[in-house]
This record gives structure tokens, sequence and C-alpha cells, in this order.
């Protein structure tokens, strides 16, 4: 990827039945519910739906309804960058906000250049990814935007 990703933000609202409601930038709404497993089960106005899952400390595949697949990687600040050239940042939480107001000011460069996800993984990169850092549960450097359910990340990444 060599374009310059197409930055989108969102706001996280976490419902009274434990789901989380999640406003975009470009308009779109999503329903976000974590399974016992710790995988995110998510459904959108648009009529997409599909599941997150954590693949160790930074990485996240995004399975879609359709069985489209996609990459993500948490950079810190509240930023994911998919490998479908989308960064979101999470500006419901202290580091989306601090990272884009760094970064407004001093220039990316300030706090690190994204990390790229991966294209593509096999089932076995996969399998080695989760048994080297991991899954979202409890590991304390995923990302994880949903820390205020009981896990301990807090640098408010997309995953959850």
């Amino acid at each position: 990827m060599t374009t310059a990703p197409h930055e989108i933000t969102y706001i996280d609202e976490l419902l009274a039945d434990g789901t989380v409601y999640r406003r975009y930038s470009d308009r779109r709404q999503e329903w976000r519910n974590r399974t016992s497993s710790g995988e995110v089960h998510w459904r959108d106005d648009r009529g997409q739906s599909g599941v997150d899952v954590a693949l160790g400390r930074k990485v996240v595949k995004r399975t879609y309804g359709n069985g489209a697949v996609i990459y993500g990687r948490e950079n810190g600040f509240g930023r994911t960058l998919w490998n479908d050239g989308v960064l979101t940042v999470n500006k419901s939480r202290l580091g989306g906000r601090l990272g884009a107001a760094v970064a407004g000011v001093a220039g990316a460069g300030l706090i690190g250049a994204l990390i790229y996800p991966p294209d593509a993984l096999t089932p076995e990169q996969e399998a080695d990814l989760q048994a080297d850092g991991g899954t979202s549960q409890g590991n304390d450097s995923s990302g994880d935007s949903y820390s205020d359910w009981g896990g301990d990340g807090d640098d408010g990444g997309d995953f959850g």
C-alpha cells in the first residue's frame, strides 16, 4: 500500500445491555458484542455484519458475513490501520484524542509512523500469532477499546 490511508474516526458508547454502539465519521452506525471467547460480533446500519478476532498482540482479523477477510494492525493512540486502506481512529478514548492532537500540532512523525497490517495470513500464521501473543482477553497491549468492560488494555485501538 503506497497511498495515504483514508481516516475514519469513531466514538463508542457502552449501552446498558453491555453491547457497544459505535458511530463513525462517515455516518455509519454499528452495534458490537464481545463473546466470552473474546470475539467481537458486529452489525451495521448498512446491512453488513461480521466478526473481529485478535490475532496476538496487535493484529486483528475481520471476517465479514460474506466471508471476505481483512486484517488490521493496532498502531497506538487509538489508531488501527486496515489493509483495505482505512485508518480508524477512536475519538471516545483519551488515546485517540491525544494522538489526534499531537499529530495535528507536531505531525504524525512525533507519534510514530503507521505500521501496515499483513495483506494475508495463512491459517498457520494466524495460529502462530495467537500462540505468541495470546488473545485480547487480559492482554494489556492488545489495544482493546472495551477495556472498561474489565480488560486491561487501554490504548483505545479499534478492536473490541
